[in-house]
C-alpha cells in the first residue's frame, strides 16, 4: 500500500509543488496519474523514491513513513521499487546482458544470480535474442523494453514509470503499454505518469488527475476516466 496523506512540498525557491495530497494506491493497482506541466506529478514521483521529503504530511509505503528513513535504509526501500523513465537512462556501451546485470552487480549479487536472472528479465520482455545487442542496436522501443527489464530485475513490487512511451512511436508506445499492464497482472503495483490521453483510455484503469500541485479528480465515469 502506498498512502500520502496530507503532503505538501515546498521548494527552496518557495513554489509549492504540492499542496495537501490524499492518496492511496493500493498493493496490485495500476494507476494513471496525469495532468499539465508543473502539475506536481514528477514532485510525487520523487517523494515516493525518498529522493524528497516532503515539507509537510506523511508518505507511507507498506506502512513505514518512508521519510523517517534511515541513510542506510533508503536502498532498501528502493529494492522494492523499479523505476523506468522517459530517456532510457542506459549504458550505451554496456550490451542489453550487461545493462540489466548492472543494477544487481550494485548490490553485490552472485555471478551465478546474474546468470540466471538477467536472461529470464530479457526474455519477459521480449528481448531475450538480443543478449549481446548494445543500445545503439536497439529500436526505440527495444531501448524501453531493456530499461524495463533493468527496473524489473530486483522483483520489485512497485514499478514507477515516468513518461515511458514519450520518446517512442505510436505502435511501440502501445507496445511498451501492453508490457506493463502485463507486468501489473503478474501482481507488481503500476504508477503510470504520461500526458498522452489516448494511452489513457486504452488502459481503462483508474486515473488521478493532478494540476497546480493538487489532486482534482480521482474517478472512472461510463467506463472510462475522464480527464
Amino acid at each position: 500500500m502506498i498512502e500520502l496523506a496530507n503532503v505538501s512540498t515546498v521548494y527552496e525557491d518557495n513554489f509549492m509543488a504540492l499542496q495537501g495530497i490524499n492518496l492511496q494506491i493500493k498493493d496490485g493497482e495500476f494507476v494513471s496519474i496525469v495532468g499539465p506541466a508543473g502539475a506536481g506529478k514528477s514532485t510525487l514521483l520523487r517523494l515516493l523514491t525518498r529522493e524528497l521529503k516532503p515539507t509537510d504530511g506523511s508518505v507511507m509505503i507498506d506502512g513505514v513513513e518512508i521519510a523517517k528513513l534511515s541513510r542506510a535504509d533508503i536502498p532498501l526501500l528502493r529494492r522494492k521499487i523499479g523505476t523506468i523513465f522517459q530517456d532510457f537512462k542506459l549504458l550505451p556501451s554496456r550490451t542489453a546482458f550487461e545493462n540489466v546485470a548492472f543494477a544487481l552487480e550494485v548490490i553485490g549479487a552472485p555471478a551465478s544470480k546474474i546468470n540466471e536472472d538477467v536472461p529470464k528479465a530479457l526474455d519477459l520482455v521480449g528481448l531475450g535474442d538480443k543478449l549481446n545487442s548494445f543500445p545503439h542496436q536497439l529500436s526505440g522501443g527495444g531501448k524501453q523494453r531493456l530499461a524495463i527489464a533493468r527496473a524489473l530485475i530486483h522483483r520489485p513490487r512497485i514499478i514507477l514509470a515516468d513518461e515511458p512511451t514519450g520518446n517512442l512511436d505510436i505502435m511501440n508506445g502501445h507496445d511498451v503499454i501492453q508490457l506493463l499492464l502485463k507486468i501489473n497482472e503478474l501482481g507488481t503495483t503500476v504508477v503510470l505518469v504520461t500526458h498522452n490521453k489516448d494511452i489513457v483510455d486504452s488502459i481503462s484503469r483508474r486515473v488521478v488527475t493532478m494540476d497546480g500541485g493538487q489532486i482534482v479528480r480521482d474517478q472512472l465515469e461510463n467506463g472510462r476516466y475522464i480527464i
